[in-house]
């Protein structure tokens, strides 16, 4: 091989300093491997392999290169490089947001005798470890094995390597005894407190453990102990740390919980792997367990300022919960017979009632000339009591749904991935139950709050004499529903988007009323109790732990729609709603004003401009909402070809049931959420 070969340059880099004194052979080293991008793994792998031959052929660059690495690991603290990479720290969730953040403005100071900022700047491409993990485990053990560790005496390197390793896992161990003594984690698990913690019993037994270890390093006459009895401290620790994730499911959690939860598996494993390369009895298994080790420390350090991993590794079994509180939720509006169909129908047509008077508050608040501020907040407590009304009187807003049912559905998918064509049957049934329940819901709602707004303005115009909406102001209401000449269809973007978002908003005042235990707290009060008396406060209780999250997102649902439209105007940016249910009703509110004159093209554009909204309002809350309950979950539409393929043949077979529910349904009741 040339002597020009950047290969060969790097190892004549570490030939003329085998004391390890600078880092920029090692560096050099990274950078000869490295591809010129990091999909490009093929190229990687051949270089690796050529460092490999080359280190094979040559004892003198194997042995270059051994005393170079050992030099360098063994002179420099391993020990932040053990404990902390790829390991959240004892910060909180926020603190960690604020430091990262920081990082990426001001990044840390580089500490050559620190072993963590090596590899830092070695690897200082953020994209290195997509390579790194993507060459095949094997390549990395052959390169191992090439530099022969154990044919020289290398003992003072390994000892300190050694002493390093046992100092890692020492403060790994006392960091899960004090996770598991956090307040949090005993009050969703108790029965720590009332017996011996393994948190803690772990720690004495590692600490012996690891004296023995130290005392071997001295006289190796002493026999070695093995770690079984730390190894059954730990999983009685995981035992405990399962327990507390099926609480969580039932009991909701929270994003401090959830960080808590993910610093104690890391905690855990990083301690096992740890153990594993100390004992002397898994020689064959520790060079694959560094190799991986090695690809996690690579990543941890690319990854250590990324915002994206931060809430991906917190959030999820938050998120998780949402959407689960809201699929339970979403079961309520699916109709699996004919009679919950009808009864779907009715509570839409409430709704659609109660819509129709909403449309006239709203208009009759714009012609106020109100402050934009002051005109804001009227037109969401306008919307976040009028949809709060039609939650207490058990009705239905049919753009509600999707958020629900995407959950419902996302529930059903993750439960039975890969479990045969009965499954995919069964999801077909509950789609086909959704869509059916969702097209009543919207014909009753648009219809009924259409027919009311006739209702009250012919009263108004010809029962009282009078004009609330005039001529001009039914202009702007035809334009506002013109697909082609406004912006109606992204208006009705955005208010699907709050769609979405107020479905988020219920799962999370769900899950916050379970984890708070708020019910409880409110029983608790003593003058609510002595004001209206305990069977009615017992009876309000119950109603806040089962509707707070249904209110809570119809309030913050009515804030959004109210004051999109002022937020737009005071920022210079279109932004405004547009929701099914209140377009019906002012293309009604118009008509009357204009005394129905309108053209056979104005009624034609208006009849689309709704059907367009509505179809928008749905289509993209439903999306946002399938797809943060798939990632919740960790799953994906897997079978999606072949589950098209059965809606189609159903759709062709049976039209019908997708729109009207079949008079006796009981076989095709969707599939119950798994537990």
């Amino acid at each position: 091989m040339s002597q020009n070969d950047p290969l060969a340059l790097a190892i004549a880099a570490m030939r003329a300093d085998p004391q390890a004194a600078s880092v920029e052979p090692f560096i050099q080293l990274v950078a000869t491997l490295r591809p010129r991008r990091p999909e490009q793994v093929d190229d990687a792998t051949h270089r690796i392999r050529a460092l490999t031959l080359m280190l094979g052929l040559s004892e003198e660059n194997r042995l270059a290169a051994r005393q170079y690495i050992m030099a360098l690991l063994g002179q420099r603290r391993l020990l932040h490089l053990l404990a902390d990479a790829g390991i959240l720290a004892n910060q909180g969730f926020w603190s960690a947001l604020r430091q990262r953040i920081g990082a990426k403005v001001l990044p840390e100071e580089h500490r050559d005798d620190y072993m963590l900022s090596v590899l830092g700047r070695a690897f200082h491409v953020t994209t290195d470890y997509q390579w790194v993990g993507a060459v095949e485990p094997a390549i990395w053990l052959d390169l191992w094995r090439a530099l022969d560790v154990a044919a020289a005496d290398h003992s003072r390197e390994i000892r300190c390597i050694e002493l390093e390793l046992i100092e890692a896992a020492q403060v790994l161990s006392y960091r899960i005894s004090a996770i598991g003594l956090e307040p949090e984690l005993v009050r969703v698990h108790p029965s720590i407190e009332r017996f011996e913690s393994p948190f803690l019993t772990q720690n004495v037994a590692v600490r012996d453990y690891l004296e023995l270890y130290k005392a071997r390093l001295v006289d190796d006459t002493l026999v070695h102990e093995d770690d079984s009895h730390v190894q059954v401290l730990l999983a009685q620790c995981e035992e405990i740390e399962a327990r507390v994730r099926k609480t969580m499911a039932r009991e909701g959690v929270s994003v401090s919980l959830t960080y808590l939860m993910v610093r104690l598996r890391q905690h855990l494993d990083r301690l096992r792997l740890l153990l594993a390369l100390l004992d002397p009895a898994q020689t064959e298994m520790a060079a694959e367990r560094t190799v991986g080790l090695f690809c996690t420390l690579v990543q941890a350090d690319n990854r250590k300022t990324s915002l994206r991993d931060l809430f991906a590794t917190n959030t999820d079994m938050l998120a998780l919960q949402i959407t689960q509180h809201a699929g339970r939720t979403g079961e309520h509006y699916i109709a699996a017979d004919r009679a919950e169909w009808k009864a779907m129908a009715r509570s839409a047509t409430g709704a659609g009632v109660i819509v129709g008077f909403m449309a006239l508050f709203k208009i009759l608040l714009a012609k106020l000339k109100l402050a934009p501020l002051i005109e804001a907040f009227a037109f969401s407590m306008n919307y976040s009591l009028g949809f709060m009304l039609v939650h207490v009187l058990h009705f239905t807003i049919a753009t509600k749904q999707p958020a629900m049912t995407a959950a419902r559905i996302a529930a059903s998918v993750d439960a039975g991935q890969g479990k045969g064509e009965h499954r995919l049957d069964s999801l077909v049934d509950l789609i086909e139950a959704v869509a059916r329940t969702q097209f009543i819901a919207i014909v009753c709602n648009a219809g009924v709050a259409l027919t009311t707004a006739f209702g009250i303005a012919l009263f108004v115009k010809y029962g009282l004499g009078q004009t609330w909406v005039t001529t001009e102001k039914a202009h702007v209401l035809l334009h506002d529903l013109d697909p082609l000449r406004s912006l109606a269809v992204l208006h009705a973007a955005i208010a699907g988007v709050c769609l979405f978002l107020a479905g988020l908003i219920s799962g999370y005042y769900d899950n916050m009323a379970i984890y708070n235990r708020i019910p409880a707290r409110l029983w608790q009060l003593q003058w609510p109790r002595r004001l209206f008396g305990e069977p009615r406060w017992r009876r309000i209780c119950d109603y806040v732990e089962n509707n707070l999250g249904a209110l809570a997102g119809n309030f913050f649902f009515g804030i959004m729609l109210g004051s999109l439209g002022t937020l737009g105007y005071l920022l210079g940016l279109p932004l405004d709603i547009r929701h099914i249910t209140f377009s019906s009703a002012y293309l009604a509110y118009a008509a009357v004003a204009l005394d129905f004159q309108l053209g056979w093209q104005a009624w034609a554009t208006s009849l689309l401009g709704i059907g367009l909204i509505g179809l928008t309002n749905l289509a993209v809350s439903f999306s946002l909402a399938l797809f943060v309950a798939m990632r919740a979950r960790g799953g994906r539409l897997a079978y999606n070809r072949e589950l098209i393929g059965k809606l189609l043949q159903r759709l062709w077979a049976t039209p019908r049931r997708f729109f009207v529910a079949p008079a006796d349904t009981v076989e095709q009741r969707p599939v119950q959420l798994a537990e």
